[in-house]
């Protein structure tokens, strides 16, 4: 994975933006980290981008929060490539621990490697070129922890997680629901994932986990109309930008309701 540096990007790639007074979205090519912010200026880096951005995440952060100094924990909402892409030189960087679901810690210490991505399933571009992406785990045994099985998340007050797999066994969203807002990783989308151009463009539009890297419909189903119930007024995905209000409830309401038809692909490996 340390060696993969994949040419994709998005008109989005290096933009900062706030989704509430303590939390942030900044896209990393083609795929958001999070940094939650609290009033104290301690903060929380959710998720880790692509491979080789590092860099690029500790400058981003610096620039919104007004200094280096290093978050108190990262928090990963699985551990695909481009999620977990600078996670090890960061946690080393900053020495700090990283926090994942119990299901998902056999991909990040090393014990297993990711199904192969379908390039064979139904999309567009996006998901033909999936056999380029990497699948292996990594390790990072030294910084990794379990996430406290009440829901709690270390140092991020208020908010919750959800176990929501399917495109991965660990996934995980978090919700804080003072503020009705949903951080859901890939268990659901705002843009069509596969295909290049909307991901280039950002086009905002609700869909379900991208189709190449999902290995359990009937979870991800699942995991949707969970995310769906908390009735979120703001979620930050994975990919594409963050969408709110009747935008975002009607979306949810049509993809839990319509799943089957537009969300699992007619053909695929995984299918």
């Amino acid at each position: 994975m340390k060696d993969k540096r994949l040419p994709v990007t998005s008109i989005m790639n290096g933009a900062i933006q706030e989704v509430t007074d303590t939390l942030f979205s900044y896209t990393n090519q083609v795929v958001n980290v999070c940094l939650y912010i609290s009033a104290e200026q301690e903060w929380v880096l959710i998720d880790a981008g692509m491979p080789h951005s590092a860099d690029a995440i500790r400058k981003a952060a610096k620039k919104q929060i007004g200094s280096d100094h290093p978050p108190q924990a990262i928090i990963l909402t699985h551990g695909h490539f481009d999620h977990v892409g600078a996670v090890e030189e960061l946690a080393q960087y900053w020495n700090v621990p990283v926090y994942a679901h119990e299901k998902e810690l056999p991909y990040l210490t090393g014990e297993r490697n990711y199904p192969e991505p379908d390039a064979s399933v139904e999309g567009g571009w996006v998901a033909k070129m999936s056999k380029m992406f990497p699948n292996e785990g990594i390790d990072i045994s030294k910084q990794i922890k379990q996430l406290p099985e009440d829901g709690s998340i270390p140092h991020m007050q208020g908010w919750k997680w959800f176990h929501t797999p399917g495109h991965t066994p660990g996934h995980i969203s978090l919700y804080d629901d003072t503020n009705q807002v949903l951080i859901a990783g890939d268990a659901f989308v705002t843009v069509k994932q596969d295909s290049l151009f909307k991901v280039t463009m950002q086009t905002q539009e609700v869909h379900g986990p991208p189709r190449y890297l999902t290995t359990d419909w009937n979870a991800a189903r699942q995991s949707v109309e969970k995310l769906r119930d908390l009735h979120p007024d703001i979620a930050i995905t994975g990919h594409g930008v963050p969408m709110g209000g009747d935008d975002l409830k009607t979306g949810l309401n049509q993809l839990v309701t319509r799943f089957d038809q537009v969300a699992i692909p007619d053909y695929g490996e995984y299918v």
